[in-house]
């Protein structure tokens, strides 16, 4: 994986000199796209604070397929993988893989110097924000308070404020005029005082008396009388009820505040209590949010490469179960629909080429050539057979047939897990470096039909496809002879476990009979091989496998001189499994998956191979 940028990262370089705003950078990163389809290598620009991505680079003319402002970013480098780093934006993430921890490197120091330079608020000046609304709101509706210990609401000892108020006012004005009128009758009687003329006349006593309009006194001397200020006479102003009614004024006063400020004591506990139950409230939702963000980072991107199966995975056992068991299910559904279709279109099935492998057999029931045999030739060693794999095919099937066969009834280690009619699953625990390389091996009897059209149908690629439902695609990488094939096939992915594939040879073979009172045997091996035409890639998880299907022929003769039919006819089948599945998916879900799919696929593939030899003749 190729990337290209425009800039290299902890630089001088990553800031435009002219603008001091952070540079475009440019290149190819592997992002994260779904389970289906994994890691797909996208073209990623960052640009004026946000990262967008491309198809490709050539496709960047038609709009960008997705972006995120970076504004509020969280860029979180994996613990684990070295060229991996997450961006989260509230609940969107991508998943992203540069070419190594380099680039890694130099992309999150540019995505965080953007960030940097993005003038992006912070979050206390939210909570601020958010504290001064809170407080504005609790002011407004501060003065719709009722409930008083005199029956009265504020807003009514307000305006009785505003009233006492005016009426101080007015009285104030009252008192001022007379005040002033008292200080100008003060000046003036100063003033005559000052004009005072002494004249000699005899002593008097020191009490004075009256004489016209003069007083004398008893040093000799003759003052002027003016009459005193009549308060009354001042503008007719009653000073002695103006000072009752200003101190009834001003106790009015006094009194309202006080009942006022105990309304606001008794509001401002009201207040508090239900500002602490709304701290409480508030506390509660966001330790709930963050409880819900928090699980939502593990649970959210449920489906993202964290929770697929891997040595890091945060899925936990019983979910990695219920996923492939319900992934499972679905798949079931979609076979079942597509199986009805079939019932309901049925198609015509153009007959395969003839290949040289069989011929008719050399049973002592065995039929005239027909036509259907064209479809079948020998399949006897022969100098056809000779490859490079002949010796490991040699060996692989003499293990078979001596172990295969024999019986499990004695034996122990060989736990039964499924019975059916006349079908038994057997399993033997077997567990190496964690791996769970169980083996398997299950009998069945079947009506109708030859071991070797079983054996045909089970090898023979061409109609793989018809009664294999678990394979996405395969093709052969080799044809080494008429008998056998190397063939590469990836299986259908069951998330959350990792996808599988897996190369191996596959030959059938006719078991010669030692005596005569031996039943036809055929049998069909696969086991794992290498070719360079088919290396393991990042994308699967290569398994390895040893696989037989051995197929035995018994015929009951017919009464009298009747031809021998299908009725005639039972196969007895025994399948042996041992597959290395690689990877990390649980034990105790590979038994799971292994106990259910296995009867499955032999019942499904006995009942197509049923179908097809309906109505034909018999193939020994």
């Amino acid at each position: 994986m190729s990337e290209k940028s425009s800039n290299s990262s902890g630089s001088d370089e990553d800031v435009d000199p002219e603008s001091g705003q952070p540079v475009e950078l440019g290149g190819v990163l592997s992002k994260w796209t779904n389970y289906i389809h994994g890691w797909q290598d996208r073209w990623v620009v960052l640009k004026n604070n946000t990262l967008s991505y491309y198809k490709s680079e050539d496709e960047r003319e038609y709009g960008c397929r997705g972006s995120l402002c970076l504004s509020k970013a969280i860029i979180t480098p994996h613990e684990f993988d070295e060229c991996r780093f997450d961006i989260s934006v509230n609940d969107s993430v991508w998943y992203l893989r540069a070419e190594d921890p380099e680039h890694r490197l130099q992309w999150i120091d540019s995505i965080e110097l953007h960030k940097a330079e993005s003038g992006s608020g912070s979050e206390s000046s939210l909570r601020r924000h958010g504290s001064m609304l809170s407080l504005t709101s609790a002011a407004s509706g501060f003065s719709a308070t009722s409930t008083s210990s005199k029956g009265h609401s504020l807003p009514e000892k307000l305006a009785e404020m505003e009233t006492f108020r005016d009426i101080l006012c007015r009285q104030v004005d009252t008192l001022q005029k007379y005040f002033d009128s008292c200080a100008d009758g003060v000046s003036k009687d100063e003033f005559q005082r000052d004009r005072v003329v002494e004249e000699d006349e005899d002593d008097f006593p020191s009490s004075t008396r009256p004489d016209g309009d003069c007083l004398y006194n008893n040093n000799g001397s003759k003052e002027k009388l003016f009459p005193a200020a009549n308060p009354k006479g001042m503008n007719g102003i009653d000073f002695k009820g103006e000072a009752i009614t200003f101190k009834a004024t001003t106790a009015g006063i006094l009194s309202t505040l006080s009942h006022c400020i105990e309304l606001m004591v008794k509001r401002e506990d009201s207040w508090q209590k239900r500002l602490d139950k709304e701290l409480e409230k508030r506390r509660r939702v966001e330790d709930a949010y963050k409880s819900a963000l928090s699980e939502l980072k593990k649970k959210s991107h449920y489906g993202g490469p964290d929770y697929e199966e891997g040595p890091n995975s945060l899925i936990k056992e019983d979910e990695f179960f219920d996923a492939v068991e319900a992934a499972l299910d679905r798949q079931d559904k979609i076979e079942e629909q597509c199986q009805s279709d079939k019932v309901r279109k049925p198609r015509l099935t153009p007959v395969p080429p003839g290949d040289t492998y069989s011929t008719i057999g050399t049973h002592r029931f065995a039929e005239q050539p027909h036509s259907y045999f064209s479809l079948f030739s020998a399949v006897l060693v022969s100098a056809s057979d000779v490859h490079r794999f002949s010796m490991q095919v040699e060996e692989v099937v003499q293990n078979h047939m001596t172990y295969s066969l024999q019986d499990m009834g004695g034996d122990a280690n060989w736990q039964l897990v499924v019975e059916e009619g006349e079908m038994k699953v057997y399993r033997r625990e077997v567990e190496e470096n964690g791996i769970v390389l169980d083996p398997l091996k299950a009998t069945h009897a079947v009506k109708g039909v030859t071991g070797h059209e079983l054996c045909h149908y089970f090898w023979d690629t061409d109609v793989r496809n018809d009664w294999e439902t678990t394979i996405e695609n395969f093709n052969v990488v080799e044809t080494l002879s008429d008998n056998a094939v190397i063939v590469y096939q990836t299986h259908k992915r069951v998330w959350p476990a990792s996808q599988r594939d897996v190369l191996y040879l596959s030959a059938i073979r006719k078991i010669l009979a030692t005596n005569e009172s031996d039943p036809d045997t055929w049998l069909v091996c696969n086991f794992s091989v290498d070719h360079n035409n088919a290396q393991p890639t990042n994308r699967c998880v290569r398994a390895k496998i040893n696989v037989a299907m051995i197929c035995q022929t018994l015929v009951s003769p017919p009464e009298g001189n009747k031809e021998i039919s299908r009725d005639n006819i039972l196969c007895k089948i025994t399948y042996v499994a041992n597959v290395n599945p690689g990877g990390w998916a649980p034990a105790s879900v590979l038994r799971a998956v292994a106990k259910r799919e296995y009867p499955k696929f032999l019942k499904r593939f006995t009942g197509y191979v049923q179908d097809k030899t309906s109505g034909k003749p018999i193939l020994f």
